[in-house]
């Protein structure tokens, strides 16, 4: 990799000493790596005979199949050798479906609906109707909800977007569509294994809108192997010329331990913590002179987009998508390896499709462990979510009981540091320090006390 120089003026040098910690990215409190068996299905049931049905709730639809793997990935996805493995396992899912609403009683409203994976469009148009119409046997939507009524968002691999799927997804309701862009850097794409010359991306975005799909999301990466400063600021000019709504700009974690596809990765052309550093601030700046608001740590979104408006109403949240104005308290998982959230905790499904489909051709809930939330549990979920969310919190305010004198005295150097101060209860981390605010959280996190676990580096 070419030398580069560290911009005094991007980060404050000493909140590099932190950025090379390895921390969680609290999408959850407690994390999916605190999940053990000691809950499953019988916790499962439960929980979801205790839901409220006045309360309108959020669903999550993961489809664990891709066309092809890409290096960089570390989703729970698998590469789809055959069609009628995927048919199986839209059966199973739909045969979730039934099962899980038998369990909650009552038909509940949703207010949010998103497809992830893998690429969920891999069960095409009519697998993706199928679906939606087992939904919508047993559950209603949220007509309703909040100023923008139900939103229905799905992940999208831009080199399988065609004018049939743009129309099929309309036809099924989706509003919002959230494309992998990455990087347009055809060497970065051929060191990812993931070739989408900007030409196919311009045309999946031109494929959606023209079908009335107009909300729609970019995510991209920084710390790839071969990316460079100068690469990346292209690479955000050419993303902006195509004007999403919003975009979404993650540090690649490299775990080829955990994930056999990154070891595929030269690690040679992999840049550096200080370059990893320079490529986030880069494109931070870049974004910021094209208009686009910084929310959190690591999305950015149009002035007049939703987001914005609840981060600056304080209403932001945090959960397994990122950041989201969504305010529901229950997310139901549906499919291989999905977490659903409940007031009591989490429980995830198997993560072995195969498995996963015997559980539910069984008659069985797919549950595979998860972990219960407490009231202890809870507080620090949420002094974790203001921090992630507004970058400042009262302790006090949200845990009146509670002492937190020992990760006050944990947060003292970095006080020091000048990246977070303490004024009494209240935190507030400094702008030098928003960028390592994960390293913060971690200190209210007491399952990393005694448990180890290999997350991604703060940037």
């Amino acid at each position: 990799m070419p030398d580069e120089t560290d911009p005094d003026d991007a980060v404050n040098s000493v909140a590099r000493r932190y950025a090379g910690c390895d921390v969680p990215r609290y999408t959850s409190y407690p994390t999916a790596a605190d999940f053990t068996p000691m809950v499953g299905a019988r916790e499962h049931a439960a929980w979801l005979g205790r839901l409220d049905p006045k309360e309108s709730i959020s669903v999550y639809l993961h489809v664990p199949y891709c066309r092809e793997i890409c290096l960089y990935c570390g989703c729970n996805t698998k590469k789809a050798v055959r069609d009628d493995v995927i048919g199986d396992y839209r059966r199973a899912l739909e045969a979730e479906i039934e099962f899980v609403a038998g369990l909650v009683g009552e038909k509940p409203a949703i207010a949010r609906l998103h497809w992830g994976g893998g690429t969920p469009s891999i069960l095409g148009p009519d697998g993706l109707r199928s679906v939606a119409a087992a939904l919508g046997r047993r559950f209603s939507f949220d007509q309703g909800f909040d100023d923008q009524g139900f939103e229905h968002a799905i992940e999208l691999d831009p080199r399988h977007v065609t004018a049939e799927l743009a129309d099929g997804l309309v036809d099924i309701g989706v509003n919002r569509a959230s494309l992998g862009v990455q990087d347009v850097n055809p060497l970065v794409q051929v060191a990812i294994g993931r070739l989408q010359p900007l030409a196919v991306i311009d045309a999946a975005v031109n494929r959606l809108r023209a079908a009335g799909i107009g909300n729609l999301n970019f995510d991209l990466m920084y710390g790839l192997p071969l990316q460079t400063v100068e690469s990346i600021r292209k690479t955000c000019g050419l993303v902006v010329a195509m004007a999403p709504d919003r975009i979404a700009c993650f540090g690649y974690a490299h775990l080829p331990r955990l994930k056999a596809n990154q070891r595929r990765i030269d690690e040679a052309k992999l840049p550096s913590q200080d370059q990893r550093i320079d490529q986030a601030e880069t494109i931070a700046e870049e974004l910021a002179r094209s208009g686009y608001v910084r929310i959190g740590i690591d999305h950015f979104a149009r002035p007049d987009d939703p987001l914005v408006r609840a981060a600056v109403s304080g209403r932001l949240h945090r959960n397994f998508q990122g950041y989201t104005d969504d305010d529901c308290k229950v997310l139901l998982g549906l499919g291989a390896s999905s977490i659903s959230t409940f007031a009591d905790g989490f429980v995830q499904n198997i993560s072995d499709v195969p498995k996963y489909v015997r559980a539910i051709e069984a008659g069985s809930l797919a549950s595979a462990r998860g972990c219960p939330a407490g009231a202890g549990d809870r507080q620090r979920a949420l002094i974790i979510e203001r921090l992630m969310c507004d970058f400042a919190v009262d302790l006090a305010a949200v845990a009146p009981q509670a002492d937190f004198g020992e990760e006050l005295s944990m947060l003292a150097p970095m006080q020091r540091d000048g990246l977070l101060e303490i004024e009494g209860t209240k935190l507030t981390v400094t702008d030098a320090g928003r960028s390592v605010v994960r390293v913060v959280a971690a200190s209210f996190d007491t399952y990393r006390r005694s448990k180890t676990a290999q997350f991604s580096k703060a940037v």
